[in-house]
């Protein structure tokens, strides 16, 4: 096991913003197969029979459940520190996946270098730091690749980038508004930090995004959004406010909308790559 002991807790924003993991596996979308595709040809795992793939953080098992329908029979270990979600994932019983609990600092696993390859998805910025590095660099196979990979919708995105629309402009500026809990997020670009200063994973980082649309009703738009941490736990006035800007940005008149009413959602699947060093 794993002989890294640093003390570890979960943050509050995940903690409760997190706790409703039914609907965050229900209305969070799933990766595009083009995406995935490209990710694990780029980490040396397409086609790859019987690997063993570590997955951090692996949520309610939006992405795991890609990896375990794949022709390749990967065998994954689907970390997850969150009770609520780990429960949600196990209960799907996915073939070849093992699910246990931990973080990725200190990682429930065998010591030596075993492990094919290494994926975060939608979630690398909540510990992307030089424990994790360590962890990951301790884990993987000689020359072997790590992985992250998020869905970003316009309404999260970075600030620089640029919104397809005003009304997913006016929400993004609206996250931005309630995101005081001090918790990194993707859009704030701190997760590069821990890799541009380390010494473990080759540099620079290789990237890719593929650009998607989804067609959502109003209500499934409104519990995406929801999905998001900081969203979820807002309560009385707060909550209030937060239905009537999104009722008010949809007023937009960029709001496109098809035949049964449903509106047109925007985003990218962003991911990067990277290999591991000797030491």
């Amino acid at each position: 096991m794993s002989t890294t002991a640093i003390s570890f807790r979960l943050p509050k924003a995940a903690s409760q913003g997190f706790q409703n993991a039914s609907a965050y596996d229900t209305h969070r979308p799933s990766y595009p197969q083009e995406a995935v595709t490209s990710l694990l040809s780029a980490l040396g795992l397409l086609g790859k029979q019987n690997t063993k793939i570590l997955e951090i953080a692996a949520g309610t098992g939006k992405f795991t459940e890609l990896l375990a329908n794949r022709e390749e029979g990967f065998n994954v270990i689907a970390v997850e520190p969150h009770g609520d979600m780990r429960g949600q994932l196990a209960g799907k019983g996915l073939k070849g996946v093992d699910v246990r609990d931990g973080h990725a600092g200190r990682l429930a696993v065998e010591d030596g270098e075993w492990a094919d390859g290494y994926i975060a998805a939608q979630s690398f910025h909540w510990f992307a730091n030089k424990e994790t590095l360590k962890e990951a660099h301790r884990v993987l196979k000689k020359g072997r690749g790590l992985g992250a990979i998020w869905n970003i919708e316009d309404y999260n995105k970075p600030r620089e980038w640029k919104a397809t629309t005003t009304w997913e402009e006016k929400l993004n500026s609206w996250i931005y508004s309630i995101s005081s809990d001090g918790q990194p997020r993707f859009r704030d670009g701190q997760w590069r930090g821990a890799l541009e200063d380390q010494q473990l994973f080759a540099l620079p980082l290789s990237e890719e995004t593929v650009k998607w649309t989804v067609w959502l009703s109003e209500g499934a738009l409104w519990s995406r959004i929801n999905t998001l941490s900081q969203v979820a736990i807002l309560e009385g006035s707060d909550r209030e406010a937060a239905v009537r800007v999104f009722k008010e940005a949809l007023q937009s008149p960029d709001v496109e909308r098809n035949e049964k009413g449903e509106i047109a959602l925007h985003g990218v699947t962003y991911f990067v790559w990277t290999k591991k060093l000797d030491s």
